[in-house]
Parts: structure tokens; C-alpha cells; sequence
């Protein structure tokens, strides 16, 4: 008799937590359960650390019951912080995000030019190199500008890769693998060492590199296609996506600050003005066959759109970039060219120039301003490079980068002539380059 009040007085996997309910006892044993097959989940041997040596871990259904061992071994580890998490090493360490791997000569240049230097060109053709890590298409990629040496990578993969670009030994740092899906957008946080990301799992994650660990996610009801941080708040980080709901996020709390109402299609792009007042999106609004919503205006604060109609065009437009010092921005159109935008009212299309050379073909290819905002960069289905002179919109030069369509290109944070590049078929390369 003993044995059996033992047996049934075991909390099991469906007991309440102690502490629960009324706070009374109860003095009458549970009946006793069907006796569970040895190849359960819920084996102790098996639950153990979590780990399937011979077996892929498979994530849980997101809101699925968390069991009792579930919760004592997550309070255990206290890197695994979601209870619906696959558990597996989601951030191996690869590599160092040290700068002290990096050659002496290219290390002097980078804190040369901190101080407004000029590169050696001894050190210059070194700057180039190619970074092979994804299996997939990559999205997007972006420098850090608090640590100039690494790069990240958003790929279709479902992963995210931080390279430390000039290392001698291992140049890929770390191999994010926390989400569930394919990986739209990548963006480096202003505080910290950490990395924002969004794509077809409907969440954006924050990810702190250096620890490996994921530090939050924003969970919403459509596909995040991109995030961007606020260039004077950056607490605050804006999402949009396929169901062309707009959501401005504090990451202090977690929780939506704003929200950008109005019946768009999929959310392309989005860019805020260099002030932070004005924001800027673009969608797709080529079912409806009307082009008046494809780019529009809204006033930050007031979340108010302050003008619908500045695009005209039938194209939809994958990309919009503001001048880090003009008042005015740009928008790659699926017209095969870039357009002019001004940013101040009534927003005017330049109808005189445009950046014309390159060819978009239906791919999301991006483009981007240098720091000085000389000059323009921009991706192309053809896979080359094109550089032009922003302010006569002339064709300055082109790279042949690859066989297939090049996606993004981003300048370096502080070296004026290297650019970070991706492809559709996976590469990710850095190019240095002289301009003619």
C-alpha cells in the first residue's frame, strides 16, 4: 500500500505547478495513468538536455503545451528562454568577432580612416574577398558601423550569418539559426552588439551576437518582409509586411508603439527620413491596378499618410533610400531604373534624371547612397555592380560581381570605396574599387 501511495502521490507531466490553484490539498491520490511507451518524448532519458544525437530536432506547434519537465529543464538552461523553441544550438560559435584576427595593414586602414585618413594602397586590393556560407538566395546584407570589420547576411536559408570580413582564420563568425522560415531582412541595432532580423516564420527576432543569444521576438499575423530602426530613436524599430500592416515597436517593452493604417498591398520597403519625422514605404499594389498608394509619405507622430500620389508609374518599387544630406530619395523601380523623389511637400517626381542602366526583372534588387552620398550603388538581374554619380545620375562604372542576379549593395561604414554585395544564388563578396 505504501508503494502505491507513492507511486500515485509522483507529479506528472499534467500535475499543476506547485503553488496552484486554491492553495488546499488534496487528501484523496489521483487515479493511475496508462502506462506510457518507452519511446515517449516524455522519458526522462530521452528529455535529458534535449539532445538527439541521431536525430534532427523538430520545433513544436507555436502555443502547444509545455509540460512540467519542459518547464523545470527551461529553468535549468536559462539560454532557452521560449518554451516553443527547437532545441538545438540555434548560434554556434563558427568564429571570433574579434578585430585582432584581422592583418595589421588592413586593421591600420580601418582605424585610419575612423580618424578621416586616406587607404593605403598597398593594403586596397586586399580588401576584396568572397564569403560562402548560405545554401540559399540572400535577402539583404548590412555593415556595422559600431564594429566596422563585420558584416551580416539575411538568407532565404533561414539564416543569418555575421562575417568577420577580413579575419585570416574563420570569416564566418556566427550562424544565426533561429528562425523557422526564410530570412527577408537583416539590420545591425545602434545599441550593442545585436542584430535584428524578419521573414516568413511572421516574427522579427533580436539576437545578441556576442552572447548568442536570442533577446526577443515580435510576433505578428503576416510575413515580415522588412525592419527598420528609427534614426533618432533607436529603441524603435518599424515592420511591414505581406498583408501591408505597418507597426512602429519599442524593444524596451516589447510591444507596438504606432500603427500605420490603410489598405496596402505587401509592404516592399520602408525608410525614414534622415530627421525621423517622415516616413516613407512602398508597397505592391499591382492587383488593384491603381499606383496612387505604390509609395507613400506619413507623418511619424501623427500617423497620418501626408500624400499617396507620388508615384505614378505602373511599377512597383523594391527599394527606397533617402540622401544622408539632400532632401530628397530615391525608389528602384521595376521600370528597370531608379526615380527621384523630393522629400519635402508636396514630394515631387524629378521628371529630368533618373539612374538608368542597370535592369531589375522582377528581382528585389536594392540600392544605396554612399556616407558622402556622391554617389549611388545599385544591384541588377544581370549581376553586376553599377555605381552612379548621384548628382548628374551618369553611369560612373559597372562590376561583373556575378553569373546571377545581384540582390543588395551597401557601402562600408567608414571605407569611402568598399562595398558589400549578395546574390541571388547565395554569395556574399566584398569589392574594393577606385572610381574612374
Amino acid at each position: 500500500m505504501d508503494l502505491l501511495f507513492k507511486s500515485y502521490a509522483t507529479a506528472s507531466d499534467d500535475d499543476d505547478d506547485d503553488g496552484g490553484g486554491s492553495g488546499h490539498s488534496n487528501p484523496l491520490p489521483p487515479p493511475p495513468k496508462r502506462a506510457r511507451p518507452e519511446t515517449s518524448l516524455s522519458n526522462p532519458t530521452q528529455m535529458s538536455g534535449f539532445r538527439r544525437p541521431n536525430l534532427p530536432a523538430e520545433a513544436p506547434i507555436p502555443g502547444s503545451y509545455v509540460s512540467k519537465r519542459q518547464r523545470a529543464a527551461l529553468a535549468a538552461n536559462p539560454k532557452l528562454t521560449d518554451p516553443n523553441a527547437v532545441y538545438v544550438d540555434r548560434s554556434p560559435v563558427v568564429g571570433s568577432l574579434s578585430d585582432s584576427d584581422i592583418p595589421y595593414g588592413i586593421l591600420t586602414t580601418l582605424r585610419r580612416h575612423m580618424k578621416g585618413s586616406v587607404v593605403s594602397s598597398q593594403t586596397s586590393h586586399s580588401l576584396s574577398t568572397a564569403l560562402g556560407g548560405h545554401a540559399k538566395s540572400v535577402s539583404a546584407v548590412q555593415w556595422s558601423r559600431n564594429h566596422a570589420h563585420l558584416l551580416a547576411s539575411a538568407g532565404m536559408d533561414h539564416t543569418v550569418c555575421i562575417w568577420n570580413v577580413w579575419s585570416r582564420g574563420q570569416k564566418l563568425a556566427r550562424k544565426l539559426n533561429y528562425h523557422q522560415g526564410a530570412v527577408k531582412d537583416v539590420k545591425w541595432s545602434q545599441q550593442g552588439l545585436s542584430v535584428l532580423s524578419c521573414g516568413y516564420d511572421c516574427t522579427s527576432r533580436l539576437v545578441d551576437v556576442e552572447k548568442g543569444m536570442e533577446a526577443q521576438i515580435f510576433k505578428e499575423n503576416q510575413i515580415v518582409e522588412v525592419v527598420k530602426f528609427c534614426p533618432v530613436y533607436h529603441n524603435l524599430f518599424l515592420s511591414g509586411g505581406s498583408k501591408g500592416l505597418l507597426k512602429l515597436w519599442d524593444i524596451r517593452t516589447g510591444a507596438v508603439v504606432h500603427e500605420y493604417v490603410r489598405r496596402l498591398g505587401p509592404i516592399l520597403d520602408v525608410e525614414f527620413t534622415v530627421d525621423g519625422k517622415h516616413l516613407i514605404t512602398s508597397s505592391d499594389e499591382s492587383k488593384s491596378n491603381l499606383s496612387e498608394n505604390s509609395i507613400i509619405v506619413w507623418d511619424v507622430s501623427r500617423q497620418v499618410p501626408l500624400s499617396n500620389q507620388v508615384y505614378a508609374e505602373a511599377y512597383t518599387c523594391p527599394c527606397i533610400r533617402c540622401h544622408p544630406l539632400e532632401p530628397y530619395f530615391v525608389a528602384q523601380s521595376n521600370g528597370n531604373y531608379i526615380a527621384i523623389f523630393s522629400t519635402r511637400p508636396p514630394f515631387k517626381l524629378d521628371k529630368y534624371k533618373r539612374y538608368e542602366g542597370h535592369a531589375v526583372s522582377g528581382f528585389p534588387i536594392k540600392c544605396n547612397f554612399s556616407l558622402d552620398g556622391n554617389t549611388v550603388v545599385s544591384g541588377s538581374s544581370d549581376g553586376c555592380i553599377y555605381f552612379y554619380n548621384s548628382k548628374t545620375s551618369k553611369l560612373i562604372k559597372k562590376i561583373k560581381a556575378y553569373e546571377h542576379a545581384c540582390i543588395d549593395v551597401v557601402f562600408h561604414p567608414t571605407l569611402p570605396y568598399v562595398v558589400a554585395s549578395c546574390s541571388w544564388k547565395g554569395e556574399v563578396s566584398v569589392f574594393h574599387h577606385e572610381m574612374q
